[in-house]
C-alpha cells in the first residue's frame, strides 16, 4: 500500500510537471522537435501510464505544417504575404477634426451614420468655446466605431459634411501575428486544462486532488486572459474607431446687419477702455517704481551744487557790499 502511494505521487508529479512546461512553451517552438508528437507519461517500470499529453504547437510550428513554399513560395516573404492577405487581422483607426456650420447637427448626423452602418457611438460631448473676439460657440468631440469595411465610407461621408477639413490621420496595426499565437496557446491550455481534469477525476488522495486543482486553477486563468485578448482582436479588427473633432464655422457666428455687430462694438470699446487704463496703470508704476528712483538720485546732487554755489555766490556779494559801505 505504501508502495502503491508512492507511486501515485510520482506519476501525478510527472504529469504536472510535463503539462505545465507544455503549456508554458507554446510559444517556443525550438524546444521541441516534432510539434504534432504528443508526450506519454511511464511508470518506473517502463509501462505506458496510459495518458498521452499533446505537445504545444506554436506560431512558427503551425507555418511549418504545411511546409515553407505552401505559405512564403520560392520568393520568400513577398508571396507569403499574399498567400495570408485575406487572413490578416488589422485594427484600423481615424482622426479627423473638421469645421461645420453646425456641431450639433454635425455631431447628431455622424451619429446617425455610425448606427447605420452597424456601428455605435463611443463618446460625445457638446460643450461652449469662447473666441478671442469674446463670442461663444458650440464646439464637439465624437468617437464612434463603424465594420472594418465601412471604415473608409464613414471617413468620407464625415468629411463629404464638412465644410473644410483641418486634419485628418488613418493607422492601421496588423496583429494578425500575435492573434494566431494566442489562439495556439489556447488550444495548448485546453488540452492541458482537459488531461488535468481526467487526473483529477481519477486522484484518490485529498492533497493529490488539491494539488492538481491548483494547477487547474491556474491553467484556467489563463485560459480565460488570452481568451479576453483574443475578443479584444476580434472585436477591435472588426469594428474600427473613428474620433472626430468639430470646430463652429462663420455660420454659428452671432447675426449681424450690415456688417455691423452693436455687440461687437461695445465689447470693442470696453476693451478699449480697458487697455488704455491698463497702458495708464502701467505707465505709473513705472514712473513710481522705476523713474523716479532715477530722478532722485540724479537731481539730488544737482540741487546739492546749485545750493553750494548759490551759498558761495550771496557770501561773495555780502563781502563786496561790505567793502563798497566802508569806503
Amino acid at each position: 500500500m505504501l508502495k502503491r502511494q508512492y507511486f501515485n505521487r510520482f506519476v501525478l508529479s510527472a504529469v504536472v510537471l510535463i503539462l505545465s512546461v507544455a503549456a508554458c512553451g507554446s510559444g517556443d517552438s525550438g524546444d521541441f522537435a516534432d510539434s504534432s508528437a504528443e508526450f506519454e507519461v511511464f511508470d518506473e517500470a517502463g509501462r505506458s501510464f496510459g495518458i498521452a499529453v499533446p505537445a504545444p504547437q506554436s506560431l512558427e510550428a503551425s507555418f511549418d505544417t504545411a511546409g515553407d513554399d505552401a505559405f512564403f513560395g520560392a520568393d520568400g516573404f513577398a508571396e507569403g504575404e499574399a498567400a495570408f492577405a485575406e487572413e490578416r487581422i488589422v485594427i484600423k483607426n481615424g482622426d479627423i477634426t473638421i469645421v461645420v456650420a453646425d456641431p450639433a447637427k454635425s455631431m447628431d448626423d455622424i451619429s446617425a451614420m455610425a448606427v447605420g452602418m452597424g456601428g455605435f457611438v463611443v463618446y460625445s460631448n457638446l460643450y461652449q468655446t469662447v473666441l478671442e473676439s469674446g463670442f461663444e460657440v458650440p464646439q464637439a468631440n465624437i468617437t464612434i466605431r463603424v465594420p472594418a469595411e465601412q471604415f473608409l465610407v464613414a471617413l468620407e461621408q464625415i468629411e463629404a459634411g464638412a465644410s473644410r477639413v483641418m486634419s485628418k490621420n488613418e493607422s492601421g496595426q496588423d496583429v494578425t501575428r500575435e492573434y494566431t499565437d494566442l489562439q495556439s496557446r489556447l488550444r495548448n491550455l485546453e488540452n492541458t486544462e482537459v488531461q488535468l481534469r481526467e487526473i483529477m477525476a481519477s486522484a484518490d488522495k485529498t492533497e493529490d486532488v488539491l494539488s492538481v486543482y491548483r494547477e487547474l486553477s491556474r491553467i484556467s486563468g489563463e485560459i480565460e486572459l488570452i481568451k479576453g485578448q483574443i475578443q479584444y482582436f476580434e472585436q477591435a479588427s472588426a469594428l474600427s474607431a473613428i474620433s472626430v473633432t468639430l470646430f463652429a464655422d462663420e455660420a454659428v457666428q452671432p447675426l449681424t446687419v450690415g456688417g455691423w455687430q452693436p455687440v461687437g462694438v461695445v465689447k470693442d470699446a470696453v476693451q478699449a477702455l480697458i487697455n488704455t487704463l491698463q497702458t495708464l496703470a502701467t505707465l505709473a508704476i513705472w514712473l513710481t517704481l522705476y523713474l523716479l528712483p532715477i530722478l532722485l538720485l540724479i537731481s539730488l546732487p544737482v540741487w546739492l551744487i546749485w545750493r553750494r554755489l548759490k551759498s558761495v555766490i550771496s557770501q561773495k556779494m555780502d563781502s563786496n557790499t561790505n567793502t563798497e559801505a566802508k569806503e
